[in-house]
C-alpha cells in the first residue's frame, strides 16, 4: 500500500478547502445524485470489498456481505430523507418576525476509520456528511491495506479529490492530518488515540466527533432467558471474533445461575463452532487480525488465569490461525488486566451479583461503557437499570441492535466517545445549525 505524502494531502485539503463553497450550495437532487453513485459502486464492488476482507483478516464473505448491505441500507435512507433534513426548520417567533434554523455543511472534513469494520467506520459516516453538503478526506485504517486501496479505488471512480479523497498509510499520516485547520474531524478508534484526536483538533478548534469504545457490560435478571442471552452473547463473541466496539465485554449474572448460563453458553459455542466429530471448525469464523492483537488477548487470559481466574467455558487457542474459542472466565478480581483493558476478542468474564444494587454501583462508578445490554423481561428491572446507569446505547434482550436502526444515534458518552451518527443524527452531526431571524415587513 502506497503511503500518501504531506505535500500530496496538502494539495487536495487546499482543494477542498476552496471548493467547499461550491458543495455547500449543492441541491439535494445533486447531493442525491452522489449518494446513488457511491452506492452503486460498493455494489459494483461487492466481491472486491470481500475479497480484500478475506486477505487483511479472512472475514467470513457472508459477515462482510451483511456489512455491505447495512452500509447500502444507511445510504438509502440518507438518498430518501436528505431533502427533508436540509428543509429550514421553523420555530416559535414573535409578531411580525420569523425564526428559522439553517442546517447548513460545516465545509471540509476528515474521516479516520478503523480496521475491524472499514466500510462501516468509513463509508457511513461518509455518506452522511455528503448529504451534509461537506467535502470529506478520509484516512482508513493501515492494518487492513488490501481493503483500504479498495476504497480508495471506489472513491477515486465517483468523486474528484476536490470533493472526496482517500488517503493512504501509518500513524504519520493521521499525525499529518490533524496538523490541518479541518472544520471537524470524525474518528473511530480507541479511547486513547481518541484523546489524541481531540488534542489536535483543538489545536485549530475544529470540532470532533469520536466513536470510542470501552468496556460494555451485560445485565442477566435472575432466571432470565439464558437460551436467548447465551445465543446473542456468544454471536457477538462468534461476529468478527468479537472485533468490534459495541461488543459485550463481561456479564452479569445471578449467582444461582451462574450454572445454567454457563453450561447454555457452553451448548451453543459447541453446537455453532465444533463439527460433528468434535473438531473445532477453522473456516467461517474471522481471525484476530494480527499477531499483536492476537497475543494481547492470550495476555489477557494468561494473566487472568494465573491470578486466579477459572476457565468455565473454552479456552483454547489456534496460534497459527489466530482464532480463540469463544471463552468464559470466572473468578474474577479486580487486579485482572482484561477488567481494566477493552478486551476487543472473543474473551469474556463473569461477575455473580445477589443484588441488582451491587450491579449498579459497579457499573456507575467506572468509565461509561459505548453500550449496555439488560436481558430481563421485567420492565421494572429494565427501568431501574436504564434509570440508575449511563451508556452510549442499549440493547434490551438482544445484542448490538441499536446499531442497526436507521434513526437511532449511535454514539458513546465521555470515555466511549463524543457526538452521534446514524441517518438524521449524522446530517446533524456534519452540519452546523445556523440560526436565522427575520425582521418581517410591517
Amino acid at each position: 500500500m502506497l503511503q500518501t505524502t504531506a505535500n500530496e494531502m496538502k494539495v487536495i485539503f487546499d482543494k477542498q478547502n476552496a471548493y467547499q463553497w461550491t458543495v455547500r450550495r449543492s441541491t439535494a437532487a445533486e447531493r442525491v445524485q452522489k449518494l446513488t453513485a457511491l452506492r452503486d459502486a460498493i455494489v459494483a464492488n461487492s466481491q472486491a470489498i470481500i475479497q480484500a476482507a478475506q486477505q487483511d483478516y479472512d472475514r467470513p464473505a457472508n459477515d462482510e456481505q451483511n456489512q455491505i448491505h447495512a452500509v447500502i441500507f444507511s445510504i438509502n435512507h440518507a438518498i430518501d430523507n436528505v431533502a427533508k433534513w436540509m428543509e429550514p426548520e421553523e420555530v416559535p417567533s414573535q409578531p411580525g418576525s420569523r425564526a428559522q434554523i439553517i442546517y447548513e455543511p460545516k465545509g471540509v472534513v476528515c474521516i479516520m476509520g478503523t480496521w475491524n469494520s472499514p466500510l462501516s467506520t468509513n463509508i457511513h459516516p461518509l455518506a452522511e456528511a455528503i448529504a451534509a453538503g461537506n467535502c470529506v478526506m478520509i484516512k482508513p485504517s493501515e492494518l487492513t491495506p488490501h481493503y483500504s486501496q479498495v476504497l480508495k479505488d471506489i472513491i477515486v471512480d465517483i468523486f474528484d479529490e476536490q470533493e472526496v479523497a482517500v488517503v493512504l498509510g501509518d500513524a504519520k499520516v493521521a499525525e499529518e492530518l490533524l496538523t490541518y485547520p479541518f472544520n471537524h474531524f470524525f474518528f473511530t478508534g480507541s479511547p486513547r488515540v481518541g484523546k489524541i484526536v481531540m488534542a489536535g483538533a483543538a489545536k485549530n478548534l475544529a470540532g470532533v466527533t469520536l466513536e470510542l469504545g470501552g468496556k460494555s457490560p451485560a445485565i442477566l435478571d435472575k432466571g432470565a432467558n439464558f437460551q436467548q442471552a447465551a445465543q446473542q452473547l456468544v454471536f457477538g463473541k462468534v461476529l468478527m471474533s468479537g472485533q468490534f466496539c459495541i461488543c459485550p465485554d463481561y456479564v452479569f449474572v445471578h449467582e444461582e445461575d451462574v450454572a445454567t448460563f454457563v453450561a447454555t453458553y457452553d451448548a451453543i459455542v459447541k453446537a455453532m463452532i465444533y463439527d460433528e466429530d468434535g473438531n473445532i471448525r477453522n473456516t467461517g469464523r474471522t481471525a484476530i487480525v494480527n499477531d499483536i492483537h492476537y497475543n494481547r488477548l492470550k495476555k489477557l487470559f494468561d494473566d487472568a488465569v494465573a491470578k486466579g481466574a477459572a476457565v468455565l467455558s473454552g479456552g483454547t487457542f489456534n496460534d497459527e490461525l489466530r482464532l480463540i474459542e469463544p471463552t468464559i472466565l470466572g473468578n474474577i478480581t479486580d487486579d485482572m488486566l482484561i477488567v481494566e483493558e477493552e478486551i476487543f476478542g472473543p474473551l469474556t468474564f463473569i461477575h455473580t451479583y445477589t443484588e441488582i444494587e451491587s450491579v449498579i454501583q459497579y457499573i456507575s462508578v467506572r468509565p461509561k461503557p459505548l453500550a449496555l445490554y439488560i436481558f430481563s423481561e421485567d420492565e421494572a428491572f429494565q427501568q431501574k437499570v436504564l434509570q440508575s446507569t449511563a451508556s452510549g446505547g442499549v440493547t434490551i434482550n438482544g445484542i448490538v441492535m441499536h446499531n442497526t436502526h436507521p434513526e437511532l444515534p449511535f454514539g458513546g458518552i465521555n470515555n466511549s466517545g463524543m457526538g452521534s451518527f446514524h441517518g438524521s443524527h449524522g446530517f446533524k452531526t456534519f452540519s452546523h445549525a445556523r440560526a436565522v431571524y427575520t425582521v418581517l415587513p410591517s
